[in-house]
């Protein structure tokens, strides 16, 4: 199941967001609250460390570096996903499920009130969240929900239903930023839960890294990178892989982005030479069960 993914990684991410949307002329995602739910100690300290240990103390390196490390990955995923999510909500009522929830601003964005939002995290990551979202002194809207999970101690599904999620409404889950660290089993574990909690039509949403073994330098570089942080990445996954967990589970995909079609999407002229990752897909499904589903 998926686990506490709150970490530094977790938080330079965060900060890169916060970064682009704050000086990035050409914006592929406006994180717009990014700035404030991370909060000028927090964004200072890693700005600190980015300059210190990875650039070269200066401006233009610390965007040299978030621009070719830690800013595509995340800006890209959440086009692709809150794009996919407000096409999916066009239907009516529906639910949003988001997944490691983190830092994630979208419940503060939604301006659609027909989207009930349920944000899934450990319960440590999900008190630091609501103890910033009160010293912000931010209104909690009344279709958000906040669902602390401990995976080592229950599972996603159990949560959600005490929640208030309703198995029978149409419903669309995220899944983003967790996939690196997990092994197949484990990610098909969670895949199940959801399946277990999908009715027909509601749709999964998630980034995962390719295997392989010729991917330039810099996939590489980042996997260090994270390792050195204590996070070690797992290997990824073949294409074959996930689409045999997925129709195994009832899902059928109806939109899958290889790298290139991530950077003729999102980065293709741009100035500042950001591009997309190159192991990295994304991929949206449909909960059939089997049947033929319109």
């Amino acid at each position: 199941m998926v686990r506490n993914q709150e970490s530094y990684t977790a938080k330079l991410c965060a900060f890169a967001r916060a970064w682009h949307s704050n000086t990035a002329r050409q914006k592929i995602f406006d994180d717009y609250l990014a700035y404030d739910l991370i909060g000028w100690e927090s964004y200072e300290t890693v700005k600190k460390k980015i300059m210190t240990d990875y650039a070269d103390g200066t401006r233009d390196g610390l965007t040299r570096f978030l621009n070719d490390y830690f800013a595509p990955i995340p800006l890209a995923r959440l086009r692709f996903t809150e794009s996919r999510l407000h096409r999916f909500a066009q239907s009516g009522k529906v639910q949003y499920v988001i997944c490691g929830a983190g830092a994630d601003s979208f419940s503060f964005r939604n301006a659609n009130p027909d989207i009930e939002v349920f944000e899934v995290d450990h319960p440590d990551t999900q008190r630091y969240k609501r103890e910033r979202i009160r010293e912000l002194e931010w209104n909690i809207p009344k279709n958000v929900h906040f669902v602390p999970v401990d995976f080592e101690k229950e599972t996603m599904t159990s949560g959600l239903l005490d929640a208030g999620f309703s198995t029978e409404k149409p419903s669309f889950f995220s899944i983003l930023g967790v996939s690196y660290y997990l092994t197949l089993p484990v990610l098909t574990e969670t895949l199940r839960q959801i399946a277990e909690l999908a009715s027909l039509g509601s749709v999964l949403v998630f980034d995962f890294p390719l295997k392989g073994e010729h991917f330039p330098p810099r996939v590489r570089e980042l996997e260090q990178i994270t390792e050195s942080l204590g996070e070690s990445m797992r290997g990824g996954f073949t294409y074959a892989e996930i689409s045999r967990a997925l129709y195994a589970l009832g899902f059928q995909i109806d939109t899958y982005y290889p790298s290139e079609k991530v950077q003729e999407h999102y980065f293709a002229n741009r100035a500042d030479g950001m591009r997309a990752w190159e192991n990295v897909s994304l991929l949206s499904a449909t909960y059939t069960n089997g049947q033929s589903y319109e």
